[in-house]
């Protein structure tokens, strides 16, 4: 069973990801907004007053789609340790965490934009369910916004895919699910605050100081990862 310790970390992995979540989903959230699902309108365009209950069923479906997600790593990353020496597939999947969460705190802060590389190889599988989300906009029902939330929880997106990296090396797919799971829960805050003020907390998660307090946050949390590793291998 994954340790509580890891899911409230993986909750402020989620909730220091807004930051990352207004530039992503904040088009989304916006036109949500309005009544009208058209990612191409940034965040600063929304106004105030968005419907709570089409924001919160959007979330519920796009934090569906990161269990299944995790499930789906997890599993995989179980199998992994039965193809290999367990103790040896463990010791690289927590390496590979630890040094994603770097990649990903130094992706928040804007300093380093290797994961951009990665949204973009994603782009391939988006490419094929972006259509099927179109389907449900506009958004009238909080049916459509489950629906758009489970395909618009597949979208690239490095921070979603650092987690999912850590996620593989949780022990399993209930594992990786809840850990998915807890981290949705987390960006789900920020997300909600921003259909109700999209304009000013958009440009509050945008500002320089807050993206590099995050990003050190989260690079902190890959190394001390890494060095839990070290200290347990060593």
């Amino acid at each position: 069973m994954i340790e509580h310790g890891t899911l409230i970390a993986a909750f402020v992995v989620g909730l220091l990801g807004g930051v990352h979540c207004a530039g992503m989903c904040g088009g989304i959230v916006a036109a949500l907004s309005l009544g009208t699902a058209r990612p191409e309108i940034s965040a600063g365009d929304a106004p105030r007053g968005a419907s709570p209950h089409i924001l919160l069923a959007y979330n519920v479906g796009r934090i569906l789609s990161y269990v299944v997600a995790g499930a789906i790593a997890g599993g995989a990353g179980w199998f992994a340790t039965r193809m290999m020496d367990v103790n040896q597939a463990q010791l690289v999947l927590q390496i590979l965490a630890g040094l994603f969460m770097v990649a990903l705190g130094l992706y928040l802060a804007g300093w380093w934009h290797g994961l951009a590389r990665v949204e973009r190889a994603g782009g391939v599988l988006w490419r094929r369910l972006e259509p099927l989300g179109r389907r449900f906009m506009p958004v009238r029902s909080p049916r459509q916004a489950v629906l758009l939330g489970l395909v618009w929880g597949w979208l690239p997106c490095g921070l979603v895919y650092s987690v999912l990296i850590w996620s593989i090396s949780a022990g399993g797919a209930l594992q990786g699910a809840a850990l998915m799971g807890a981290f949705g829960l987390g960006t789900l805050p920020n997300l909600l605050l921003m259909g109700a003020m999209a304009a000013r907390l958009g440009g509050v998660l945008r500002a320089y100081g807050v993206r590099t307090v995050a990003g050190l946050m989260v690079a902190g949390f890959g190394l001390y990862m890494l060095a839990q590793v070290w200290r347990a291998w060593g």
